[in-house]
């Protein structure tokens, strides 16, 4: 199975823990990249 999609058609389907930890992890950086953002907006880029 390749990192990027590849396998046989049940391996799509399958949530794996590993699976959940990346996505977690993605979600974390995304959530802080946000959340940065708005507190520079807000605080005038300070």
């Amino acid at each position: 199975m390749s990192f990027f999609g590849g396998g046989s058609g049940n391996d799509k389907n399958k949530i794996t823990p590993a699976r959940i930890t990346i996505w977690v992890v993605v979600a974390g950086v995304g959530v802080y990249l946000v959340v940065s953002g708005l507190v520079g907006i807000l605080s005038g880029g300070s």
